[in-house]
C-alpha cells in the first residue's frame, strides 16, 4: 500500500507585523473574505516576503482579530502578518497602499508583541449617523436605553437566531443632533452597534431604518480610554 508523502514543514516566520486599515466609501460593502482576497493580492503585487503554513495547502500567514460588519466603515481594523525576512515597517505600508484597492488604506504599522492581536482588542468607538431622525426622539431613545440595566435584542446569525443583552456592552452612549456616539465592549457574544439601533427602534419605531455606521477607534481599554493595540503599554 502506498503512502501520501508528507509535504515540508514550512520555516516559521522570523517576522510579525501588525497593520491598521481603514474600510471607507465603497470598499465598506466589501466583505471581510473578499478583503482577505483583496489583501493577498496585494501582497503578491507588492512583493511583500511572506511566510507560509506548512500542509499541502500552504496558505500566507495572515491573522484578522474582530473585523467590522460588512456595510460599516472603519478607521480601525487590523491584521497581523508573519514574513519571511525582516522588513522595515514603513516600507511595508508603502508598497500595500500602493497595491490595495481604493477605500483600504494601510495607516500604521509596528512588530507584534507577544500578547495576541484579539487580546489587545476589546472595545471599539462608533458613530451612528441617522440621517433624518427626529432629533429629540432619538436622544430620548438613548436616553431610555441608558436607563435600563438589561435590554434583549434578537439578531439572525450563521448559527440562526441569537437573543443577548445589549445593554450590559455600552460603556458610553452619547447623542450629538442625529448622530451617536458609542463605546462598546466586546463581549461574547458580540454586540455590535446595529444591535444598539434595533434596541432604539425597539424604543422609538419612529427611527430611521438605515445608519451609516463607522468605527473610529478599537483597542483595550487603559485607564477609560482606548490604547493603541499596536503600540500597547
Amino acid at each position: 500500500m502506498s503512502t501520501r508523502k508528507q509535504p515540508p514543514q514550512q520555516p516559521p516566520p522570523v517576522q510579525k507585523l501588525r497593520l491598521r486599515y481603514t474600510k471607507r466609501g465603497a470598499a465598506r460593502f466589501t466583505s471581510h473574505r473578499d478583503f482577505g482576497r483583496a489583501l493577498e493580492r496585494a501582497l503578491r503585487r507588492a512583493d511583500v516576503p511572506m511566510a507560509y503554513s506548512s500542509g499541502f495547502n500552504p496558505h500566507p500567514r495572515i491573522a484578522y482579530a474582530n473585523a467590522a460588519p460588512t456595510s460599516a466603515a472603519s478607521e480601525a481594523e487590523y491584521f497581523e502578518l508573519g514574513l519571511a525576512e525582516v522588513c522595515d515597517p514603513a516600507k511595508v505600508v508603502d508598497a500595500l497602499n500602493e497595491s490595495l484597492p481604493t477605500g483600504f488604506d494601510i495607516l500604521d504599522c509596528a512588530e507584534a508583541t507577544k500578547a495576541s492581536l484579539g487580546d489587545l482588542l476589546t472595545a471599539s468607538d462608533w458613530t451612528m449617523s441617522l440621517g433624518g431622525a427626529d432629533e429629540d426622539r432619538l436622544a430620548d431613545a438613548v436616553a431610555r436605553f441608558l436607563a435600563e440595566e438589561a435590554f434583549t435584542v434578537e439578531r439572525m446569525t450563521k448559527n440562526g437566531l441569537r437573543t443577548f443583552d445589549a445593554r450590559g456592552a455600552v460603556i458610553a452612549c452619547d447623542v450629538d443632533g442625529s448622530t451617536i456616539t458609542v463605546r462598546i465592549t466586546h463581549t461574547a457574544p458580540l454586540v455590535r452597534p446595529d444591535d444598539l439601533l434595533t434596541a432604539l427602534r425597539t424604543l422609538e419605531p419612529g427611527l430611521p431604518e438605515r445608519a451609516m455606521l463607522t468605527r473610529t477607534a478599537q483597542g483595550s481599554l487603559v485607564d477609560g480610554e482606548i490604547a493603541d493595540p499596536l503600540r500597547p503599554a
